[in-house]
């Protein structure tokens, strides 16, 4: 008798099983997250909380409102919640093969080390605000929390929650002590120097603001992995209309103080600038659920008629999220940094802004000829084989 070689069901989703909604949300939200990191290649002497210029002419200061309302602190929230839902569905997936869960946590870990390793040579090379890292240290230290009881996970998201306001409240006020004159490593021109600074700012910010701003959304995101809420948006029509409203109102309020304040529509003293930037930042948890929420509404429509070329372009770069990301890093620093093109000494946050969504254009029609030829990304490919060792 001849016996067929064994298949290893334990490995990666493939491409042709992947759920629309998760992939959709991911490759929309590369336009928030581009747009959110753009402004911190240009110089500028003097900036506000999110790092946008205090000086600009009045169309400026209107984009600037509407970034600070609807795009700042808003993708971040919704990729955790993503990261979250996308490792309980593969810690689900191994269990549903009879994986053990001490073998489980080994494959998450592994994945979770490898992504801070990816996040690491991101800050190194390229970029300071860097958050692979922190998905990757949140993956490897609360694996866990992928076997805790619903009550455990919203318990330590409040307590989290109030955690991430006692830090925004210490950076806020060391801005304000510092008079928001601050050097970005991203206009420094020696290119070691820079180097030097990025992973000075990058090993700050990773394991303090950076992780309790994603933990919240993390838990949750397993929460709704647990009810496969996006793979099966249409039998949970209720709860995401109920969140993507509330979602997106609740951040559109918290929001708007801190957008009052740096159009310069409002003055506030300290106290009351801090506590706009707090605000903010926290109502941004809500805000990425909300637009994850809607995405995944979008989605359901589509699940009795054959996607579009535009969602199935978007979708395509969400699976190649991790591809695309740091495609748009590489992109920035090539058009903005002193020691390539230059242009983060010339050019203004409004047309930084317009080079975002091009960079962001060019990484889905990148992604859409992926997609045609059956091609994985290829930082998605290393990931999976790093996770997966071939046995």
């Amino acid at each position: 008798m001849t016996l067929s070689p064994p298949v290893d069901v334990r490995s990666a989703t493939p491409v042709g099983q992947r759920s629309l909604a998760p992939d959709l949300a991911r490759g929309a939200m590369l336009l928030l997250i581009a747009l959110a990191h753009a402004h911190m290649f240009i110089c500028h002497e003097q900036t506000g909380f999110r790092g946008y210029a205090v000086d600009a002419e009045p169309f400026e200061r209107l984009l600037t409102g509407a970034q600070v309302l609807l795009i700042d602190g808003r993708a971040l929230p919704m990729f955790a919640a993503l990261f979250g839902y996308g490792l309980a569905r593969l810690a689900d997936r191994q269990a549903r093969t009879g994986a053990a869960w001490p073998e489980t946590r080994r494959i998450v870990r592994r994945r979770s080390a490898w992504l801070l390793a990816f996040g690491f040579a991101h800050a190194l090379l390229l970029f300071f605000g860097d958050i692979l890292a922190a998905y990757g240290l949140v993956g490897l230290v609360f694996t866990g929390l992928l076997v805790a009881r619903d009550r455990t996970l919203f318990k330590v998201a409040a307590l989290v929650s109030l955690a991430h306001i006692g830090v925004l409240v210490l950076l806020g006020l060391s801005a304000e002590a510092a008079d928001h004159r601050t050097e970005q490593p991203t206009t420094i021109a020696d290119p070691l120097v820079a180097l030097a600074m990025r992973l000075m700012t990058w090993s700050a910010l990773t394991p303090t603001f950076y992780l309790v701003s994603i933990l919240p959304a993390f838990v949750l995101g397993i929460w709704a992995a647990r009810r496969r809420v996006l793979d099966e948006p249409g039998r949970h029509r209720r709860l995401l209309t109920r969140t993507a409203l509330w979602g997106i109102v609740i951040s559109l309020v918290g929001g708007a103080p801190l957008m009052l304040a740096e159009t310069r529509l409002w003055e506030p003293e300290t106290a009351a600038a801090v506590s706009a930037y707090a605000l903010h930042s926290v109502t941004g948890l809500a805000a990425g659920l909300g637009y994850a929420a809607l995405i995944a509404l979008i989605a359901a429509r589509q699940a009795d008629r054959t996607p579009g070329p535009l969602t199935r372009a978007l979708a395509a770069c969400g699976a190649r999220s991790l591809t695309c990301y740091l495609l748009q890093s590489v992109a920035f620093v090539a058009i903005f940094s002193p020691w390539a093109a230059g242009l983060g000494t010339q050019l203004s946050d409004a047309a930084a802004s317009g080079i975002a969504v091009a960079v962001w254009a060019a990484t889905v029609a990148i992604a859409a000829a992926m997609a045609r030829t059956g091609t994985r990304g290829p930082c998605e490919t290393l990931l999976r084989r790093l996770t997966y060792p071939r046995t």
